[in-house]
């Protein structure tokens, strides 16, 4: 039999078996039958069985897309030639099975012959520039967005995971058409499990629960997302699954009667209101109903809304007739109301819930909607195919399903190098539950449930949220942190020299605010690195009698090969990534800048003498020099002040060159500086301040006052006299007995105002003794 190139060793094992398994010819003794390349799939038998079969779904796609579908079929038929799923069924049935997912979405010719040849790059060693040739640059596309990166060398599983995921993520933001065949793909596999062992079987569920299943619930495919849930359940916990499978069945059994009744009386009551609909039951998965009872903490007997019904009408003005209708049959619910059709979920799901009591005092959950919102609200963001294609509409409405969140993947891809950070941010925007809010000009927002005015601020727009400053919400002013709840108002107000805080990060809820404070923190930090370790080697070269060389874009030829031999040396790539590294301290400048002065004078520059006089300092004898950087109250992510001793303003001051964490300023006595200085006597430099320095500095002082009443006022009455602010205080939380310690924070301008405010609170007549706090 010929076998073609592309195809390895007869039978080798194709990797994609993430679910099933794609193995080689099983012999003998292997369980299951061998049927031939069209062979029937496993116990769920699903219509798409065979080629043949698939085929029948496709008439909705002309004679032209059949034609190339079919050899799309016979492409991935034989690239799998001699490969076997774990149950020892032919590969082949697999792709068959996916595409006939796709069909029943209605997807395109594209999608469906992406979706036969999904793992024809993967296992059998085609390559995309063959499928672009021979089948279209976007089907190649489809097929390469939905590939892994098993070639590439990662140092962990988890690590090849996450980048895997977020080439799939992003070929998804390109084209949904690729998420929808992974979910199909995956839909598939979750099916035909059974032949895995356990512990895959464990991993590949616990990973369908966790991205897969909220994918699909994010763009509204809440079928797949049900039977996703429901299979990931069942190969978890197979117990428990199996003993609520038998309760609900016995429940199912036990109402029967009431659920017959009920849906009669609400027919006969639509038929008297002369109101066309469809009355359907409809019943809880067994997932929801578990995950109901541990998050509720109930029996199984206390879940009241296992089953309810679904009320399909034509338009949707019949939606609040129907709601309408049924109230006056039965009673409804008071606060079990909700309104999706005027305020839709994040997904695009749209539908009126109610719940009544029933004839029998039962409570029962009743769903309107009409067929459009009923197509959303099974299929999503596919509806967009189904409808297109079954109705010839041109509407976008389905389409828009999820559209945010997908561009919010291109901009937090562009933001996030690392791919377990951007996994990270994506899980964080795959939390189901929402919340609601308007801005002041009445657009609503659908925010993860916990969402903060910052991540309000960076919905709206990036721009925004770099500019927050304070929010108001329904017009009162509130803390950046505090939680929005559904129906709030809130209103963002920006300063243009405001910059993200890094303390958004303890609070910011959304994966899109996250990256984009993380990408601007990353970029300020570099920006100041670079300026940092430009001016620290600018000086440690003075040291050595010689002018840093030229550091614009117009660099001579000679001055370019010199940073470029320097990098090398150094392992940089190049000039920018060095000087950055020395401004982080992660390169010691007056090491680079001897390295550079070697360079310099081999190409024949000479020191000069008043540069190397410039150069020839040091505060203190003790202090190695490496030139001196002035604090004037600027400090940003590469020089900050010490926490532990708190510098201000005429205390005598030094630098520390941390590893990785730029430049730290410390009192010259403090007791945390001098043991770093034992340790590691190079990384010092010289640092004072300005003369004019541009803000107050925190100081940290203690008091120790008698208690008694309206003794805090009488301190802040001090501080307040003496122009100075209280920052931050802590109290002793044992004060009980005559006296009470007080740790404060004050904002001074320097050493004397310091001075001047610890005698205004000194006169105090509760103070028994006031210091400044030294480490």
């Amino acid at each position: 039999m010929f076998i073609p190139p592309w195809v390895g060793r007869s039978g080798r094992v194709a990797s994609e078996g993430e679910a099933t398994g794609a193995v080689a010819a099983p012999g003998p003794g292997a369980r299951g039958p061998r049927p031939g390349r069209n062979g029937v799939l496993g116990e769920h038998g699903e219509s798409a069985s065979s080629f043949a079969q698939l085929s029948a779904k496709l008439d909705y796609l002309d004679e032209a897309d059949q034609r190339r579908v079919r050899e799309a079929y016979r492409f991935a038929d034989e690239a799998h030639l001699g490969q076997f799923r774990a149950s020892g069924e032919p590969y082949i049935t697999h792709p068959i099975a996916v595409a006939g997912l796709c069909a029943d979405w209605k997807l395109d010719a594209q999608a469906i012959m992406a979706a036969l040849m999904h793992d024809a790059m993967e296992d059998c060693g085609v390559t995309k520039p063959e499928l672009a040739e021979r089948f279209g640059a976007s089907t190649a596309e489809l097929v390469d967005g939905l590939t892994k990166l098993d070639k590439l060398q990662f140092s962990t599983r988890e690590e090849s995971q996450a980048e895997s995921f977020r080439k799939m993520l992003l070929a998804m933001a390109r084209d949904v058409r690729v998420i929808l065949i992974k979910l199909a793909d995956r839909m598939h596999n979750m099916r035909t499990m059974d032949a895995m062992a356990a512990n895959k079987r464990s991993r590949i569920a616990r990973e369908t629960l966790e991205i897969y299943a909220p994918i699909a619930h994010r763009l509204g495919l809440n079928q797949s997302y049900r039977e996703l849930q429901e299979l990931s359940f069942k190969f978890l916990q197979p117990w428990r699954h199996g003993a609520l499978s038998m309760a609900v069945h016995r429940a199912r059994g036990n109402r029967r009667d009431l659920v017959e009744r009920l849906q009669r009386e609400v027919d006969a009551a639509f038929r008297q209101a002369e109101l066309p609909a469809r009355v359907y039951g409809r019943e809880k998965t067994i997932h929801s109903i578990y995950a109901k009872m541990r998050e509720k903490h109930l029996s199984f007997a206390q879940v009241s809304d296992i089953f309810g019904f679904r009320i399909v009408v034509p338009s949707l003005p019949e939606c609040y007739l129907a709601l309408g209708v049924l109230h006056q049959l039965c009673k409804p619910v008071p606060g079990r109301f909700k309104d999706y059709i005027a305020i839709p979920k994040a997904n695009g799901y749209q539908s009126l819930h109610t719940t009544v009591v029933s004839p029998l005092g039962t409570a029962v959950e009743f769903q309107i909607r009409t067929e459009a919102m009923h197509a959303v609200a099974e299929a999503g963001i596919a509806a967009h195919w189904m409808y297109k294609i079954g109705q010839g509409a041109d509407s976008d409405d389905p389409q828009r399903v999820g559209k945010l969140w997908l561009q919010s993947l291109i901009d937090i891809q562009s933001e996030t190098r690392d791919s377990a950070e951007f996994l990270e941010h994506v899980k964080i925007d795959l939390f189901p539950e929402s919340v609601y809010v308007f801005t002041p000009k009445s657009k609503i927002l659908a925010l993860p449930k916990g969402a903060t005015p910052v991540d309000f601020a960076y919905a709206i727009h990036s721009r925004v949220g770099d500019h927050c400053v304070a929010a108001r919400v329904n017009g009162e002013p509130v803390a950046l942190r505090t939680e929005l709840r559904s129906g709030d108002v809130v209103e963002i107000v920006t300063a243009p020299a405001a910059r993200p805080n890094p303390a958004w990060l303890n609070f910011a809820r959304t994966g899109r605010a996250r990256s984009k404070i993380r990408h601007h923190l990353k970029n300020m930090e570099a920006e100041e690195s670079y300026e940092l370790g430009q001016k620290l080697l600018a000086q440690a070269l003075r040291a050595e009698g010689l002018q840093l060389p030229a550091l614009d874009d117009h660099d001579s030829e000679a001055d370019a090969a010199l940073w470029q031999s320097l990098a090398r040396w150094s392992g940089n790539r190049n000039r920018r990534e060095l000087l950055v590294d020395i401004g982080l301290g992660r390169k010691i400048a007056t090491i680079v800048a001897k390295r550079l002065a070697r360079q310099m004078v081999e190409r024949g520059q000479r020191p000069d003498a008043l540069t190397l006089t410039m150069g020839r300092y040091a505060p203190e004898a003790d202090v190695p020099s490496q030139g001196m950087v002035i604090i004037d109250g600027t400090e940003n992510a590469t020089v900050r002040l010490a926490t532990c001793c708190r510098p201000i303003p005429g205390d005598a001051i030094v630098g520390y060159l941390g590893r990785g964490e730029g430049l730290t300023v410390h009192t010259a006595e403090c007791s945390v500086g001098r043991r770093l200085f034992e340790r590691d006597a190079e990384r010092w430099l010289g640092v004072e301040w300005s003369e004019h320095p541009l803000r107050a500095f925190q100081s940290a002082v203690v008091i120790l006052v008698r208690n008694g009443k309206g003794v805090l006022a009488q301190v802040a009455q001090a501080v307040s006299a003496a122009e100075a602010d209280i920052a931050h205080i802590d109290m002793d939380p044992a004060g009980e007995g005559e006296t009470t310690e007080l740790k404060l924070l004050l904002a001074v301008r320097d050493r004397q105002h310091l001075a001047d405010v610890l005698r205004a609170v000194r006169r105090c007549a509760v103070v028994v003794k006031v210091a400044r706090i030294k480490p």
